[in-house]
């Protein structure tokens, strides 16, 4: 295998051209066993307690609105319920406020915190903070960043919709980024096929507009019988079970789909010992190979 890369790389017809025009070239003469790709098969998580477990990340810098930069956002891995505030500042105290104020006293303690090595997450502040309500704390390496791939979604998401409702000159979008995560909150996940409304409450988000047309919903409640309430609330709560364990089943049956057509390319690489791989040699003196 070496002689024939040397060949490929150094000969006369090499062209030195580097890893990737090497690698095409012996893989367009069928000569060498080698792998256009070299990602790892996909591990999917699957969890069964709503809010249990988190996945956070920051956004930005955007353009200044009202003195706000950048955008913190965490996402619960099995509902996809997603919270979101605009910050000034993207470090360890503003994380530590966020979980306490916004979290921990809402949804109550979670048992995993999922995060990127970024200094604001990998800190002693914030991992004092975790220790003191028993969280255990995961983070993802730069080699496997897909770890994190829930919260990179729910970054997307809300700024698509901001893009399409602030103002021209995009300095509303900390005042627009509430409304955005309601929509967010209301859309229909695939993944989970209900919404992140339905599935933490139980029923729908009412529009006004179901008001005005008289939906169904609307005409039930003003025709129900008060003496049946209790009955009507016992069956709204068993409903909820359902849903949640229908989502967690379409949940793993989407992952099982997305792992399918992520692997179906990737050719399994063994490594032993004394085996001769290629080392990237990084032209950046920060990243050297």
């Amino acid at each position: 295998m070496a002689s024939i890369l040397c060949h490929c790389d150094d000969e006369a017809a090499g062209g030195h051209y580097g890893g990737n025009h090497t690698a095409g070239k012996v893989m367009e003469a069928r000569v060498g066993n080698i792998s256009k790709r070299d990602k790892m098969p996909l591990n999917s998580i699957l969890v069964c307690e709503i809010f249990d477990v988190w996945g956070i990340d920051f956004t930005g810098p955007f353009p200044s609105s009202h003195s706000y930069e950048y955008i913190i956002v965490i996402i619960d891995c099995v509902s996809k319920w997603v919270e979101s505030i605009p910050i000034r500042t993207n470090d360890a105290r503003v994380v530590c406020e966020f979980l306490r104020k916004n979290i921990f006293t809402y949804f109550g303690t979670p048992r995993v915190i999922i995060n990127d090595n970024g200094s604001h997450f990998v800190n002693k502040q914030f991992a004092e903070l975790l220790s003191k309500y028993e969280v255990t704390h995961k983070t993802r390496t730069s080699y496997h960043s897909q770890t994190s791939g829930q919260v990179k979604v729910a970054n997307r998401e809300p700024k698509r919709i901001l893009e399409k409702t602030v103002s021209a000159y995009r300095k509303n979008w900390s005042v627009k980024l509430e409304e955005a995560l309601w929509m967010y909150r209301i859309a229909f996940k695939t993944t989970i096929g209900i919404s992140s409304f339905n599935l933490v409450y139980g029923k729908s988000c009412h529009l006004p507009i179901e008001i005005e047309h008289k939906a169904y919903w609307a005409v039930n409640m003003i025709n129900l019988d008060l003496s049946l309430a209790g009955e009507y609330r016992l069956a709204q709560m068993n409903a909820l079970e359902e849903f949640r364990l229908d989502a967690y089943e379409n949940v793993q049956i989407y992952k099982e789909k997305t792992k399918r057509w992520h692997d179906r390319l990737i050719k399994p690489n063994e490594f032993h010992e004394g085996d001769t791989i290629l080392l990237y040699n990084s032209r950046l003196r920060l990243f050297l190979g």
